[in-house]
């Protein structure tokens, strides 16, 4: 057997080390022709490449390379990166901004700044100004629709919310308010009452052996990163299982090996897949939670292939020793890596925001036999704007005809739909790389409308006119 060994770190003294060796953040544009080198040396604790990897994907940055290595107390990681649209980082003002987010992400968050595309910068964790509803369930056409429907008809106003589905199950995030007084419900009758209906909802589409969740939870400071939220809620689910049923359907090139490196006392992990946007999170963000360390990596991508490798053990300093522990880590990486990557034509919608405007536009969805597959929506100010991923109720291309009656519908209460280009795995293949020289715009959902609502601005006066 392999044995391995931790040290007990005091918090106090970790946080000590924290304050007299802050993360060095290093910003390189002359060593590499077609991208930024982001140098990052800190001291180590678990979590902490989490932490680096999603200040930079916030900040809507391509990873395209990176490098990782740590002796344990102490890391080094070299991230190569460039903006959506495959350049340099150049700007002063995002320059700064990295390295004082990077060096602030264990204490506090410095001020608010725009990104590359000139959307505004906030931390992607659960808004306080908003009430959260968190929910698992079984992957139903309609279902979304019919949770938005009772949520207006509760006067609950959705700011915001994202969606995921895989693998035969689904788990969203919903963000509300007080359509009569806006900010947070804090009456917690009223939270029960909301709660209380959207159970009823969800279990309506279960029997009473299938798992599902709702819960609504009220501000509290400190909560998780909203997509780091939605890995856990799926991974609580066990949607790396296979369903009673359909069987996991391997719909993406995505290839997982565990072994172990005996002579170092490391265990290898190896992970082959499409590339594309926010992967690497995805991946840094299930080994996290897993509780394994990553003790050194190199992610890299040869055209739209991307190749992950990493060094790790678990948090106790053991290796992977038994068979079930590493089909369990190959199971949750594999659907960490392909929940993201969800398959469907890409509709965007624009219009004014207003109550009830989410259980609008999936009623058109459904009445026109249109299934989500994952969604994200958000506001700002008097704009709302989402992007759906759909296909036809049993998971296939949807018809152009559908579309059709779907952009009629929404235009008739002042919105507008744009056809995205092609499928999510479509989208996905153009990778996140400059490694084949290509420099065409890469962009993770839903993260160049922000940079587009301006233009269409003048558009949504003409429709509501």
């Amino acid at each position: 057997m392999d044995m391995g060994y931790g040290v007990y770190v005091d918090p106090e003294l970790e946080s000590l080390v924290d304050r007299i060796h802050p993360p060095r953040v290093c910003i390189d544009n002359d060593s590499c022709q077609d991208c930024t080198l982001v140098k990052v040396d800190s001291a180590n604790k678990h979590g902490v490449l989490l932490e680096m990897v999603q200040e930079l994907t916030d900040l809507d940055l391509i990873i395209s390379k990176s490098y990782i290595c740590s002796d344990g107390r102490w890391f080094m990681d070299v991230f190569h990166v460039t903006d959506q649209s495959g350049n340099k980082i150049t700007d002063k003002n995002l320059i700064r901004h990295i390295q004082q987010s990077i060096c602030a992400s264990r204490r506090e968050k410095t001020q608010v700044k725009t990104t590359s595309l000139g959307k505004e910068i906030t931390p992607r964790n659960f808004p306080m100004e908003h009430t959260t509803l968190e929910m698992t369930t079984v992957d139903k056409p309609g279902l979304l629709s019919e949770i938005s429907a009772v949520l207006a008809e509760l006067r609950c106003h959705v700011s915001a919310a994202v969606a995921w589905t895989h693998n035969t199950r689904a788990a969203c995030i919903i963000h509300v308010e007080d359509d009569s007084n806006p900010g947070p419900i804090m009456d917690p009758h009223r939270v029960n009452r909301v709660q209380s209906h959207l159970s009823t909802v969800v279990n309506a589409h279960h029997n009473n052996s299938e798992r599902r969740s709702v819960r609504l939870t009220t501000p509290v400071a400190g909560q998780t990163h909203t997509e780091r939220r939605l890995h856990q809620l799926m991974m609580a689910d066990k949607d790396y299982e296979e369903s009673t049923y359909s069987p996991l359907i391997k719909r993406f090139d995505t290839v997982v090996t565990v072994e172990n490196c005996r002579e170092k006392g490391y265990s290898v992990l190896n992970v082959t897949s499409p590339d594309r946007p926010k992967l690497l999170f995805d991946t840094v963000c299930t080994l996290t939670d897993m509780q394994y360390v990553v003790f050194h990596a190199t992610v890299s991508s040869k055209g739209s292939i991307a190749f992950q490798e990493y060094y790790i053990r678990e948090k106790d300093g053991r290796t992977l020793n038994s068979e079930i522990q590493r089909e369990a880590i190959t199971r949750c990486i594999m659907a960490a890596v392909e929940r993201r990557a969800s398959h469907g034509l890409r509709l965007d919608v624009r219009s004014r925001n207003r109550s009830g405007l989410l259980s609008d536009v999936t009623r058109v969805f459904r009445e026109n036999g249109l299934s989500i597959a994952m969604a994200e929506i958000g506001t700002r100010g008097e704009k709302a704007i989402g992007s759906f991923h759909v296909t036809d109720a049993h998971g296939h291309e949807v018809d152009p005809g559908m579309v059709e009656a779907v952009k009629k519908e929404i235009k008739r209460f002042g919105g507008m739909v744009i056809v995205g280009n092609g499928t999510s795995s479509n989208w996905s293949s153009r990778g996140s790389s400059s490694s084949n020289g290509v420099n065409e715009a890469r962009s993770s959902l839903g993260t160049l409308l922000w940079s587009q609502v301006e233009r269409f601005s003048s558009k949504f006066q003409t429709l509501n006119s």
